[in-house]
């Protein structure tokens, strides 16, 4: 993969995913007779969802066929993490949201948002099926590219600035979650979790899915409703990892810069 495959990479993901959404916004009354209201749920949302996924597959079966396409998706069995990294995704993740809870009125009444176990685990798998299937192109492709160039702070923030914009559309359009929630904070929050996730992804040496996992446990539909709060929480702990990290952070020595692992 060339580092300027990152222009058709990034214009895929927001011709399919703005042009989806841009239908709904300037043509609602044809739209929605054609397809239907537009909501989480519909086809239309996931392909917009799918949109980072599809540019990296794209353009990895254009330069390296199937053969390549194997290889670039065995990223996706790359599991080998210090502990500290599982705890902060298994336990440090969920903290953020009950924490900010507490700062919220009324998010303490989400803190059992299913009436038992079936409900939730069909809703787990709605959000498994969805956002975290994004990771395949941001850290697929999109990562290693920038820090072909640049140290990984300053590829996870400018990845993690048009990551917060790609998702613009979705908060002028009733029926999509993010209506409801004021997008300054969901952008820095954005911005913090890519920072989280690029030592993490440079630890595992490119694995997609511990960051598809931070992925999921980001939008587990069992956290409280916490928003704002929660996003500048992740700032704080953006702050931290930048800090605990800050050698891995500020030089290119150990960043994944290859698209297909060796």
């Amino acid at each position: 993969m060339r580092q300027s495959d990152l222009i058709p990479f990034f214009a895929i993901t927001f011709l399919i995913a703005w042009g989806i959404l841009a239908l709904y916004v300037f043509a609602s009354e044809p739209m929605t007779q054609a397809f239907g209201s537009l909501s989480g749920e519909h086809p239309l949302f996931y392909l917009a969802v799918y949109a980072p996924a599809i540019a990296a597959l794209t353009l990895v079966l254009h330069r390296h066929g199937f053969a390549g396409t194997k290889r670039f998706l065995s990223r996706l069995l790359l599991w080998r993490a210090s502990l500290s990294w599982y705890v902060l995704v298994i336990a440090g993740v969920p903290l953020v949201f009950y924490v900010a809870a507490l700062m919220k009125d009324g998010a303490l009444d989400t803190l059992l948002p299913f009436p038992g176990v079936q409900p939730y685990l069909l809703a787990l798998l709605l959000m498994a099926i969805k956002g975290p299937v994004e990771e395949i192109g941001w850290r697929g492709v999109a990562l290693p590219l920038l820090q072909r160039r640049m140290a990984p702070i300053w590829a996870a923030l400018v990845l993690g600035t048009i990551w917060g914009l790609w998702h613009l559309p979705a908060f002028v359009l009733s029926g999509m979650p993010q209506s409801a929630w004021s997008f300054t904070p969901f952008f820095a929050g954005t911005i913090a979790v890519s920072v989280i996730v690029t030592p993490l992804f440079n630890s595992t040496r490119g694995s997609i899915l511990l960051p598809a996992f931070l992925h999921l446990q980001l939008i587990n539909p069992l956290w409280p409703d916490a928003q704002p709060y929660d996003n500048w929480l992740f700032v704080a702990l953006a702050i931290v990892v930048v800090g605990l990290n800050r050698e891995a952070m500020f030089t290119r020595r150990d960043a994944v810069t290859e698209v297909l692992p060796k």
